[in-house]
């Protein structure tokens, strides 16, 4: 812990366009890409893991969890490393740890061994990801390029999912489980090697670590995590469930109430005070779990009802990645004649459509005639909303703040994955049950005795039994999916504001701030040479949208 000291004068020098800022975003892509698609890339390979360390089928599970849990409860942190320390060398770090992690988990020949190497990619990735996103910010200016430059950043967050499902069937069928691991070893080193020639470090902003506020965020949200799962599992009764809610409740209470204390905080609150930015917040919690929850759903669907091989199952995800990246480039280069709030109404419509299309599947669905439609629909809206989401989530911000803010975004888009994929595994379990119920009563009055006599020694329904309750269930959870994307279309409907000044510096003019629009009439123009909050005491609050005061 340092105490605060004022920051230089001059800002770190931002690259010139060409070949070097092409080349910087490229790493930062590919870093986002490394990170994000590590979360599905296992999906695939889950069985040959079970068979190869003996996991059992609950534990299983904790292959996916280990990871998304550390991810997306040490998120803030890592963006708040990057302001104090500086954000390529601990982008640097971050990769490192998540290179030597994947490594790890690769060579791992105990289960316990692939769960700790899973957890610290969790840890590495939440250092590295908002750390990428903050780079983008003191690498390109603000204008078309900086639009650009996130347009990338955005298509890859999104299709990141779907890639990672084509890539773990590729190395699953021609190689190994364990290269689902064993491929990010030589990314990450490329990226390390990469990073010091094209990307110029940011100002160092020295201040304290928010210690208390860093560990009270991270077990609450782990805690609150961990209690969807465990109640998707075991029910809402489970005394474990309850006492995990309650000390989830415990912690994000002291965690708000350091917050609001702490001269120095690793969240600034006043960033849920600007309308715009907490809708952005909002929107990515509900978006992200409706997302992570058709990834899901649609591979057990695709692999146990189309009986499709895991190369096939992962190729069926292409078009998504391909319709996601259209449709961040299309909202990228309109974003400064139209502004964002069109582009997140539109986009979260269409992907309530086409999770309102995917209640439909049955046994009988096909890919071509029942899938792929949907899919498209609901990528090309996911690609119109997360260039917008991504932009206003930063958008003006002090220096010091960025990392906070890119921080809480890659949080809200994590912990919303895991805590709505829980939700709807829950929706999944009463569905799938209540479906089972009338399906055994017809496999009974239709089985042979032998089959009969196998349904009582496994309890588990064959085929086609089986799979009308595995298709009721999935069917079920996308009625809920859908309105999780609902709820994000009225936030971007109701909450969201633009103002014609928010359009010029869309366009690279002196406008306010993008994040700025609920009417403070004044812009933050802090250059780096203002002092921390820490040198001059704690700020008055301005009462107007609850900023602290510009300075400078």
């Amino acid at each position: 812990m340092t105490g605060a000291q004022k920051t230089p004068t001059e800002p770190a020098e931002s690259p010139e366009r060409g070949k070097g800022s092409g080349i910087a975003l490229l790493v930062i892509a590919s870093c986002q890409l490394m990170v994000v698609l590590d979360i599905t890339i296992v999906n695939i390979a889950l069985p040959h893991i079970q068979t190869s360390l003996g996991f059992s089928t609950e534990n299983l599970s904790w292959v996916i969890n280990a990871y998304t849990l550390t991810f997306g409860g040490l998120l803030l942190l890592g963006g708040r490393l990057g302001d104090i320390l500086g954000r390529r060398r601990v982008f640097i770090f971050g990769v490192l740890l998540f290179v030597f992690a994947s490594l790890l988990g690769g060579l791992s020949q105990e289960s316990w061994q692939l769960l700790a190497a899973r957890a610290l990619q969790g840890v590495g990735g939440a250092i590295a990801s908002p750390t990428a996103l903050s780079l983008i910010t003191t690498t390109f200016r603000e204008g078309p390029d900086r639009n650009r430059a996130f347009g990338v950043f955005a298509a890859v967050s999104a299709g990141g999912s779907a890639i990672g499902l084509l890539a773990g069937g590729l190395l699953v069928e021609w190689l190994d489980w364990r290269w689902v691991l064993f491929v990010n070893v030589p990314i990450g080193l490329l990226i390390v090697l990469a990073t010091p020639r094209y990307i110029r470090e940011s100002e160092r902003h020295p201040g304290h670590f928010d210690l208390l506020g860093a560990l009270t965020s991270t077990l609450g949200m782990v805690l609150l995590v961990y209690g969807f799962i465990r109640a998707s599992e075991d029910g809402w009764s489970d005394s474990v469930t309850v006492v995990a809610f309650v000390a989830a409740v415990v912690f994000l209470a002291l965690f708000i109430i350091t917050e609001r204390r702490s001269r120095q905080p690793i969240t600034p609150l006043w960033m849920f005070r600007d309308r715009n930015r907490a809708g952005v917040y909002a929107m990515m919690l509900t978006l992200a779990a409706a997302m992570f929850g058709m990834f899901f759903f649609l591979t057990l669907f695709v692999q146990n009802i189309l009986g499709f091989s895991p190369l096939r199952a992962g190729l069926a995800f292409l078009p998504v990645s391909v319709i996601i990246a259209i449709g961040a480039g299309f909202a990228s280069q309109l974003l400064p004649k139209w502004g964002p709030k069109p582009f997140m109404a539109v986009g979260a419509i269409l992907a309530a459509v086409g999770l309102g299309w995917l209640t439909l599947t049955d046994v009988d669905s096909t890919y071509l005639g029942s899938i792929l439609g949907p899919m498209l629909v609901f990528g090309f809206g996911m690609g119109l909303q997360f260039v917008s989401l991504t932009l206003m989530a930063v958008s003006g911000v002090t220096p010091q703040e960025t990392g906070a803010a890119s921080g809480i975004l890659n949080a809200t888009q994590q912990v919303g994955g895991s805590l709505g994929l829980s939700v709807l595994v829950t929706v999944y379990g009463t569905a799938s049950r209540n479906e089972a119920t009338d399906q055994v009563a017809r496999f009974m009055a239709d089985a042979s005795p032998a089959q009969r006599l196998e349904f009582r020694r496994t309890g588990q329904l064959p085929k086609p039994w089986s799979d009308q309750v595995l298709a009721s269930g999935i069917s079920s959870s996308f009625i809920v999916a859908a309105v999780f994307a609902v709820v994000a279309a009225l936030v971007a409907l109701i909450v969201i504001q633009v103002r014609p000044d928010d359009l010029e510096r869309l366009q690279g003019g002196a406008g306010l701030p993008l994040a700025q629009s609920d009417g403070a009439p004044e812009p933050l123009t802090d250059t780096g040479a203002s002092e921390t909050p820490a040198d001059t005491g704690a700020p008055e609050p301005d009462t107007r949208d609850g900023r602290p005061p510009p300075q400078g």
